[in-house]
């Protein structure tokens, strides 16, 4: 349990807002320009936070440099409780805007339910092949639920 001091100096539970906030916040400084990504749970513990307790599936990317560091992260769409229309168009044009040379897709399931679906196996697929057209690799994509699945950890990216 997670305690806060209020305004008269007493500590209480915190709410979970503000469990959830400060982990926001938190994981902006490993999200911040330059920061180097050498793993799957590197991503998942930046990227989570964000994406996680959503109310509609949110798509976005962390674009990298040749060395893995942050370059920026953004989240490119927004779709319903279940759904979320990703144009691979969108995602080339930031990644040639921010230079990268490698990215790492992420997007969450409302559900908790972080196993990927026949849609976001296929997205991803599409984006691979669209991104590697400009030599820019996709390192990982991450399914954002109560846990969190990445299609490189389970051998599921870089198959051409």
């Amino acid at each position: 349990m997670l305690y806060v001091r209020d305004g008269d100096g007493v500590y209480r539970p915190a709410e979970r807002q503000q469990v959830f906030s400060e982990a926001n916040r938190l994981s902006g400084y490993r999200l911040r320009r330059r920061t180097k990504i050498s793993s799957s749970s590197d991503a998942g513990d930046a990227i989570g936070y964000r994406l996680r307790d959503r109310q509609c599936e949110v798509f976005a990317c962390l674009f990298l440099d040749s060395g893995h560091r942050v370059l920026a992260f953004r989240e490119m769409f927004r779709g319903s409780i279940n759904r979320a229309t990703v144009h691979p168009r969108e995602v080339v044009k930031e990644a040639l805007y921010l230079n990268a040379a490698a990215v790492i897709l992420a997007h969450n399931h409302p559900s908790g339910e972080s196993t990927p679906s026949g849609e976001d196996v296929n997205l991803t697929g599409r984006l691979e092949k669209a991104l590697r057209l400009i030599d820019i690799r996709v390192l990982d994509h991450l399914v954002i639920g109560e846990t969190i699945f990445s299609f490189a950890d389970a051998g599921m990216i870089g198959n051409p």
